[in-house]
């Protein structure tokens, strides 16, 4: 950056409306540079202002009396010499790198954030303590959009709320909720930066409630630390922020099947007879989940048992070895409170594994299940005792683990754990139950990749493989509504596998098309999971023929397109992209109706609008970017972007589009994914004259082996098109990791949109034999298989 673009940067901030003082008894007293970092001195205190990157900077403010604390929660990322200039500029301090600059002005005091010449945000008020809080302000622009804050559903804009920073369920919920399980410490901003306050205290995080242009962060205490990401399109903030605080690892393969669950299955023999229905209906299955009946006959007074009840699950072992020959895998629900009455209170308070009180004794209380403890996460003693049931519990055929109530649900705050308050450390309490797990398992499962879902998290929960979901939303057309929202925002904050209990959870309500709009929905959301309370089945095969029928199709499309699903998945773990995606992500005219979830997409292809409202005849779809070409998925139909068109939903599915010049591997559907393989798959290419040039793959691996990718234990078939002068060229090119031993793959080339017959299709210079579809206007052509699959498919259209 030179200087003359520094100085315009510089008076460009100046005369911005983010240029607003900051306290103004705060002096700057001296600057320093050591290493990395600038050190400011202000009269009450220092400033480390920190690059990790050319497009992350950190920023921390030490007060007069406190000792920097540097542990983070969420942040993994190692700052690096990032090359910067600093430049005393009389009234001002300018620290640039590449990409971020930050402006420290003298008097008034005053640190601003600008990228790549652009300005970002502002300190409006430093740090400093309010109404019992430590808290810091930031100048927002005019206009300017705001996303965070965690699983919220008010809007996908949320410039106007304050947000409780306090993970807490709210129960039956539906098209509305302020407080959810998970709230995060970032605010994401329109103008394509993120800002991460580094603190898992609880407090507030408010996105301009009162209309004067403020971002404003309130904590009881800790640490004085946020950072700062950015970047010129929404890959590269997103890339920037999961670089900083961590990547989702691939989830097992089998978690992208379908599950069947509900609260919940209280016999051996219950369980065994849904696992077979599912077979008998020919629906695939892929795990099932033990509700809280697994230890114990009733709701109240047995929570903490976490060991098998014989008298109603007699050979849990056999049964889940039975099911694992099946290619069906057992997952069991477990919570952090031991009650009084459980089979292990007495071993927990024996070994010091609870949270304590002011006298130093277990912590007591009751709740809705009964009178508790709570394991203390945060002593070696509470960690060790758990991992050990876990580890027990997995040696007897356990496959995948169910956290609940990890919010802590009820967690007075006078309750002490080792580290500190409840308070202290009540919205990271289910992250760092997600990094026991997942550390036990890298420590004496490292080749396995573990299964963990979880009701609560925070900020880097992601790089633990924690798959949220967005607790018990009332089963109504209500609840549905508010699914889209918050997978989409808990996407764009890291946790990539939000998804929703699909029928909805609360109420014994039976409504079957809103459960098949549910189901439909689930096919393009992360995890595809139908649970709910048993006065009214969840499971497909217990659903009047018609639904069975339709829950069915949407089944077999969720593991048709499984190719597609772990390929995107694979790229949320290499870039932090996530798998549902707004579609401001993608739309390149700032003032059409991207601000919405009722649309969004799957991947880079797929646009989907999910039907919501009962008995919809018509509803509203945005393609967006001006200029592109959509095709129905269904149908083939051709939509043009840039405009809101209203379609009319058909009964058999939702409204699904692909964009032109997608390429989607599909394949043949199967029981269970145990019996998956990508040796033939159907690649679909949707043709359009408007796309000269494409690109796409296919990612495949074992789909259970941990860090597969990163031990070369995998293959990526990459997809090229061009198309030019009525030639349209297809072309396959295989990358096979140096540990990988390279699969005899074959494909089905099927290639939409070819308005009429080829003249001449050829493969590999020679003449191929295809066939043409002119009603469905559909060109296939086979790839025989081989190894290292390197073909060439020439058209002449």
């Amino acid at each position: 950056m030179t200087n003359a673009t520094i100085a315009r940067l510089v008076l460009c901030l100046f005369a911005s409306p983010l240029a607003i003082a900051q306290n103004a008894d705060r002096q700057l007293q001296g600057v320093s540079r050591n290493q990395n970092t600038l050190e400011i001195a202000t009269n009450d205190g220092r400033y480390l202002i920190k690059p990790y990157s050319s497009t992350i900077v950190e920023t921390t403010f030490i007060p007069k009396g406190e000792r920097f604390n540097p542990a983070s929660h969420a942040v993994i990322l190692a700052p690096t010499a990032v090359p910067a200039t600093l430049k005393d500029e009389g009234a001002r301090v300018v620290l640039a790198t590449e990409g971020i600059t930050v402006t420290v002005d003298k008097r008034p005091f005053r640190i601003s954030y600008a990228y790549k010449g652009n300005p970002l945000v502002a300190e409006k008020r430093g740090f400093g303590r309010i109404d019992g809080h430590d808290s810091i302000e930031f100048a927002l622009s005019d206009g300017e959009a705001l996303y965070g804050a965690g699983a919220r559903a008010v809007g996908m804009n949320r410039r106007g709320n304050r947000f409780r920073l306090y993970n807490k369920a709210d129960y039956g919920y539906g098209a509305r909720s302020e407080l959810l399980n998970y709230t995060i410490p970032v605010a994401l901003s329109s103008k394509k930066y993120a800002i991460h306050f580094d603190n898992p205290q609880t407090g507030w995080l408010d996105f301009d409630s009162r209309k004067d242009g403020t971002l404003r962060y309130e904590v009881i205490g800790g640490r004085k630390t946020y950072q700062v990401v950015a970047g010129e399109s929404w890959d590269q903030v997103m890339e920037g922020y999961t670089g900083l605080t961590g990547r989702q690892p691939l989830p097992p393969r089998w978690a992208f099947g379908n599950f069947a669950s509900r609260f919940g299955y209280k016999s051996e023999a219950e369980t065994r007879a849904v696992v077979d229905k599912f077979a008998q209906e020919k629906i695939p299955l892929d795990a099932v989940v033990l509700d809280l009946y697994w230890f114990g006959k009733t709701v109240k007074g047995t929570m903490g048992n976490m060991a098998w009840d014989r008298d109603t699950f007699p050979q849990p072992e056999k049964m889940m070895a039975d099911f694992k020959a099946k290619g069906v895998k057992t997952v069991v629900i477990t919570e952090p409170f031991v009650l009084t009455t459980s089979n292990r209170w007495q071993d927990a308070v024996a070994k010091d594994v609870l949270a304590k009180d002011k006298d130093g004794k277990p912590f007591v209380y009751d709740f809705y299940f009964g009178n508790t403890g709570l394991i203390d996460l945060y002593k070696q003693e509470g960690r060790d005792w758990w991992w050990n049931i876990y580890r027990d519990l997995k040696a007897g055929g356990v496959t995948g683990w169910w956290g609940d109530l990890g919010e802590p649900e009820l967690h007075p705050s006078a309750l002490q754990h080792a580290t500190g308050s409840a308070d202290q450390v009540h919205n990271i309490y289910g992250h760092d139950w997600a990094r026991l797990i997942a550390e036990g398992y890298k420590k004496e499962f490292p080749n396995e990749r573990p299964f963990i879902l979880m009701r609560a998290g925070y900020s880097g929960s992601q790089r633990f493989g924690m798959i949220p979901w967005s607790g018990d939303v009332s089963r109504s057309w209500a609840g549905l509504q508010s699914q889209m929202e918050i997978s989409l925002q808990m996407g764009m904050q890291g946790l990539a596998y939000m998804h929703s209990d699909l029928g909805g959870f609360a109420g014994p309500v039976l409504d079957d098309e809103l459960y098949v709009r549910w189901l439909q929905y689930g096919v393009f959301q992360p995890i595809f999971r139908p649970h709910a309370q048993d006065a009214v089945p969840s499971e497909p095969v217990f659903r009047s023929e018609r639904t069975k029928v339709l829950a069915r199709e949407a089944v077999w499309l969720r593991y048709a397109m499984l190719p597609y699903n772990y390929t995107i998945a694979f790229d949320n773990q290499q870039t932090g992209m996530p798998l549902m995606r707004p579609l401001m992500f993608v739309e390149t005219d700032p003032d059409k109706p991207f601000e919405r979830a009722s649309t969004y997409l799957w991947g880079p292809d797929f646009l989907v609008a999910p039907v919501t409202e009962p008995g919809a005849t018509r509803t509203d779809v945005y393609f967006p970017n001006s200029g592109s070409v959509w095709f129905d998925f269904h149908t083939g139909q051709v939509h043009r972007g840039g405009v809101l068109e209203t379609v009319r939903p058909v009964e058999a599915n939702i409204p699904v589009y692909v964009r032109a010049g997608a390429f989607v591997p599909m394949a043949k559907v199967v029981q269970t994914t145990r019996d998956y393989n990508s040796r033939q798959i159907d690649l679909h290419y949707y043709h359009d004259a408007s796309v000269p040039a494409s690109n796409g793959k296919l990612y495949d691996d074992d789909g259970e082996t941990a860090n597969a990718f990163e031990a070369g234990k995998y293959e990526i078939v990459r997809f090229t098109s061009r198309h030019q002068d009525g030639k349209l060229a297809i072309g396959f090119a295989t990358e096979t990791g140096k540990a990988m031993a390279a699969a005899e793959r074959g494909f089905s080339l099927k290639v939409h949109n070819v308005r009429s017959k080829p003249r001449a299709v050829t493969l590999g210079g020679s003449a191929a034999r295809f066939t043409w579809n002119a009603q469905q206007h559909l060109l296939e052509v086979s790839i025989p298989a081989r190894k290292g699959q390197d073909a060439q498919v020439a058209i002449t259209l």
